[in-house]
């Protein structure tokens, strides 16, 4: 057993289990107990997170705060977690997702206790697979984020949820029917009966045709989740369908679980694979950023915006981990903490607005700024952040991977960076036509988001901005791990 200090990684996974159980327990009708309730246990994984994020020694770098217990011992299963420069981000990120999505969902008047206990379920499972460093936990950990979408969606979606709910399932098991056997592949080949990443990560240990084919499966499998083109077609389906919150902590979260297992499993055990494939990743990065940027320019449903744009945006992420550079690296991970920051800000505003106007579609939707000035105001900051205005948090995101990006694949990067004038676009006009466009009469009765309603906005506001001026917060914790990785990387 090996514990360095206090269990704070534990600590995260337990508030979230001892909620849902709480949650569980309290009577049906006591809603507004819950809600507090909810909104206490998602407070406390967030505040750890985000201690552990800049407690992190940046200076030494490498696993910190390892918590390590053998389980199946004659299977070499441990319950193994650690923090690095690649996950503290993702953690941190969660909890805060986690945090604003309760307080966006404060006035869910239908089936409130298995709504928020189903989301402690489900980000007890992303928590998880952040911060494992055991293969089979880390399938387990994947499997659990994964099935509460289903009921979420299902039960409290709206616009063909059924539909939605039952596709993005049947797409997401269907690449964790790709990562098992990847695992047990890996497992066998190498013959050291253990499941620890870390001891699998050994020089040596895989030869470059198992790399080659464990590599692949990885990306396709996490590469679902993670909106790779062209397994993407869950994704817009599953935001528009999903609840305000789920919608947040899908495209806000969930989709970087699968960026963050290509990252953490593919990459790091599969490194020659890695740099095998990174021309196919390259490629089908590119085609995702310029589709989704295109099809996005099309839709007339606010959410069908969002969801296209997201596949556009984590396209950028592909693509600065196919450089299989430093700067990709931390390009890459900060995209995935500034996307999430962005789609969590826009889905809780577009839910706001969609709340009192019943209404996404954008011709619906004139002259909204008029009449809810402050609810506009966060969806439009979110919109430019979207864009890649500077002194907002994508913009060096998206800098530094096609900065990177140019030196490994020119063509590529710059058919990648014409697609930011197309998401320029199609942005600019949706904020022209719902919120500066001819006033609907009929929604001019409504009141704008309080002050407390207000608060979830006002946080997720405040990170991109901050983020956009002071950029290194993010940048020196992952170059303390992208650093070293890359040094000892084989060649």
């Amino acid at each position: 057993m090996a514990f360095a200090g206090f269990p704070f990684l534990t600590t995260i996974l337990l508030s979230c289990v001892l909620g849902l159980l709480v949650i569980l327990f309290l009577p049906e009708e006591r809603t507004k107990l819950i809600k507090w309730v909810s909104l206490l246990f998602s407070a406390i994984p967030m505040v750890i997170s985000l201690y552990l994020f800049f407690a992190y020694d940046t200076s030494r770098g490498g696993l910190q705060f390892v918590e390590k217990i053998p389980w199946v011992e004659s299977l070499g299963i441990q319950y193994f977690n650690g923090a690095d420069g690649f996950s503290l981000p993702m953690l941190a990120l969660t909890g805060i997702v986690l945090f604003t999505g309760v307080l966006t969902m404060w006035e869910l008047e239908t089936r409130v206790k298995e709504y928020f206990a189903l989301s402690f379920l489900l980000v007890t499972g992303v928590f998880g697979m952040f911060m494992s460093l055991d293969l089979f936990f880390i399938f387990v950990w994947y499997d659990v984020s994964v099935f509460p979408m289903y009921p979420l969606i299902g039960i409290w979606g709206s616009t063909r949820k059924e539909y939605g709910a039952m596709k993005l399932t049947l797409y997401l098991l269907a690449g964790s029917a790709l990562i098992l056997p990847a695992i047990l592949y890996l497992f066998v080949s190498s013959g050291m009966n253990t499941f620890d990443l870390v001891a699998l990560m050994e020089p040596g240990t895989f030869s470059p045709f198992v790399q080659k084919v464990a590599f692949l499966l990885f990306f396709i499998g996490f590469g679902i989740l993670a909106g790779v083109w062209p397994f993407h077609t869950w994704s817009p389906v599953g935001h528009v369908a999903a609840p305000t919150s789920v919608s947040m902590l899908h495209a806000g979260v969930l989709m970087k679980v699968g960026a963050f297992g290509i990252l953490r499993v593919a990459i790091f055990l599969c490194p020659l694979g890695w740099q095998h494939w990174a021309g196919l990743m390259a490629v089908l990065a590119t085609v995702g950023i310029v589709y989704g940027a295109f099809v996005a320019l099309a839709q007339s449903d606010l959410k069908y915006v969002i969801g296209y744009s997201s596949v556009s945006h984590m396209g950028i992420v592909g693509l600065g981990l196919a450089t299989v550079t430093v700067e990709g690296l931390n390009g890459a991970v900060f995209q995935m903490f500034a996307h999430g920051v962005m789609t969590a800000l826009l889905f809780s505003s577009v839910g706001y607005i969609y709340d009192k106007t019943h209404t996404k579609m954008i011709a619906e939707l004139g002259g909204i700024s008029r009449i809810m000035p402050v609810a506009s105001g966060y969806f439009i900051i979110a919109a430019l952040a979207g864009i890649g205005v500077p002194c907002l948090a994508n913009f060096w995101a998206e800098l530094i991977v096609f900065i990177a990006s140019f030196k490994v694949y020119p063509v590529l990067c710059i058919l990648a960076v014409f697609s930011l004038v197309i998401s320029a676009l199609f942005m600019l006009r949706v904020v022209q036509r719902t919120f500066y466009g001819e006033k609907n009469e009929r929604f001019e009765h409504l009141a704008d988001v309080s002050f407390g309603l207000g608060i979830p906005r006002m946080i997720l506001a405040s990170l991109i901005l901050l983020l956009g001026l002071y950029p290194s917060l993010i940048l020196d914790v992952v170059q303390a791990a992208s650093v070293p990785f890359m040094e000892g990387l084989p060649r």
